[in-house]
């Protein structure tokens, strides 16, 4: 091990639909805004005070795909992942820079098309729970060598 460490776990509101981007070749990536929240009373004034982070996060292909099929604004979500910073030029010449999260793993905690029906949609186990380092696709979870 090298002694370095860059995991992410964020638990907040989606601020928008997922936006897709896809490229030759059959890849997509899906970006998003997770809002998360601190609360805390203001000791002078005794005041309830918000506070909320906006967070850029992006996922890559199958999981880019589920997201922008079962998320929406507002929708509550778990994130594990991984910070990188990039920069790029803009059409202007100026040097831009950005902070994301690099989304490795995710689960569902509330979705609008769940609570607008008012009984659970019927997604596979894995929409709800994916970790997609996985290298076993297509097996059953219990399929034991021996």
């Amino acid at each position: 091990m090298n002694g370095t460490l860059n995991k992410v776990m964020l638990i907040g509101h989606l601020g928008d639909d997922v936006k897709m981007h896809y490229f030759d070749g059959g890849n997509c990536i899906g970006r998003f805004q997770l809002a998360t929240n601190e609360v805390y009373i203001n000791k002078t004034t005794n005041e309830k005070i918000t506070s909320t982070e906006w967070h850029n996060l992006v996922v890559r292909n199958k999981a880019a795909e589920i997201c922008e099929k079962y998320l929406s604004k507002g929708d509550k979500i778990y994130v594990e992942g991984r910070i990188k910073s990039r920069q790029w030029q803009a059409e202007d010449g100026t040097t831009k820079y950005t902070t994301e999260i690099q989304v490795t793993e995710f689960t569902f905690l509330t979705t609008k098309k769940e609570t607008g029906n008012h009984k659970p949609a019927s997604e596979p186990e894995s929409v709800k729970n994916t970790n997609f380092d996985a290298t076993s696709e297509g097996l059953p979870i219990n399929d034991l060598p021996f």
